[in-house]
């Protein structure tokens, strides 16, 4: 009988946790299954399986999984302290390291080198270059974007996307791997900034700080106004298939009306650059576009949680 695929996780964070669970969950249904692994020289053993445990308690809440699944999904995932153990003889590598061009470029050449020739390298990025990130290694054919969005517990979305070097091999099997562990991946055939979903989400934040920056309306109001109307169809019917349900003449109408007259400028608000300077970073401090206690954060992420596990998984 031939081994099972192994992943190793590079980052015991939020998203790494995540991810491993990810493919810890599916390995009972994925033929071979995974074996799965979780590199990080800061973080312990113990702090992993409780990260992965309290992301658990949130479906064995709902029950989504029992409490003896929750476990035994856990118990799946091995801590590792030294990375060339852990990448040694994987199959596919995903990064989960923080944000920064420097350390993802010197990680990657590593990696290039310590595992072998035929695993898929993949990093989590949500906004950098997966090109520039493989621009020391190789073996760059092997080297992948796969943006997780997060909780990648609960997220079915996962962008694969194509950087310069990557093959079309390694591609392909990216995306069969990730629909085998119950990821919803898509295919982004071009390395730009924002990839596929953050590119019009970002687009979409534009116009609304915008909006309460013109005083058209408040930030409650703003969004009151997506959850109420529009945001109600984006789970049953994306912006494209809406547009085609409309008429492309229709459409082509309201273009050439409104998009002169919304938000075009290149760069931040410049009220958005005044409140991060005053120190209203939202969530963070307690102000942002509204006022935040405690109790109003945890049952804003509550709402999120709740509603996505309704979304998902019907309870």
């Amino acid at each position: 009988m031939s081994r099972a695929r192994k992943v190793t996780i590079v980052g015991g964070g939020l998203m790494g946790c995540g991810i491993a669970q990810v493919f810890a969950g599916a390995a009972d249904a994925a033929g071979e299954g995974w074996a799965v692994e979780v590199y990080d020289a800061f973080v312990g053993p113990e702090r992993i399986r409780e990260r992965i445990l309290s992301n658990l308690e949130l479906l064995v809440a709902k029950d989504v999984v029992s409490r003896g699944e929750a476990e035994l999904i856990a118990d799946r995932v091995t801590a590792r302290s030294a990375l060339e153990e852990a990448v040694g003889d994987a199959d596919l590598v995903i990064e989960c390291v923080p944000e920064d061009m420097g350390l993802k470029q010197v990680l990657f050449e590593r990696l290039d080198r310590i595992t072998p020739p035929t695993a898929i390298l993949a990093t989590n990025t949500s906004v950098m270059s997966p090109t520039e990130i493989a621009s020391r290694a190789t073996r760059r054919d092997r080297i992948v974007g796969t943006h997780f969005w997060n909780p990648p517990f609960l997220i079915p979305l996962v962008e694969v996307v194509k950087a310069e070097d990557t093959s079309e091999a390694t591609m392909g099997t990216t995306l069969a791997w990730l629909a085998e562990v119950g990821k919803k991946p898509i295919r982004c055939n071009k390395d730009v900034p924002g990839f596929v979903a953050n590119r019009m989400q970002h687009a979409l934040w534009r116009e609304a700080i915008s909006i309460v920056e013109q005083g058209i309306a408040d930030a409650r109001t703003v969004d009151e106004a997506v959850r109420l109307s529009f945001g109600l169809r984006l789970p049953a019917l994306g912006p494209l298939e809406n547009a085609d349900m409309v008429g492309l003449d229709l459409a082509l109408s309201i273009h050439e009306y409104v998009l002169p007259r919304i938000e075009s400028r290149p760069g931040p608000s410049p009220m958005l650059k005044g409140m991060v300077a005053r120190g209203e970073l939202g969530f963070k401090s307690g102000k942002g576009f509204s006022e935040w206690t405690e109790e109003g954060r945890a049952a804003s992420r509550k709402r999120l949680s709740d509603h996505l596990v309704k979304m998902i998984y019907g309870k």
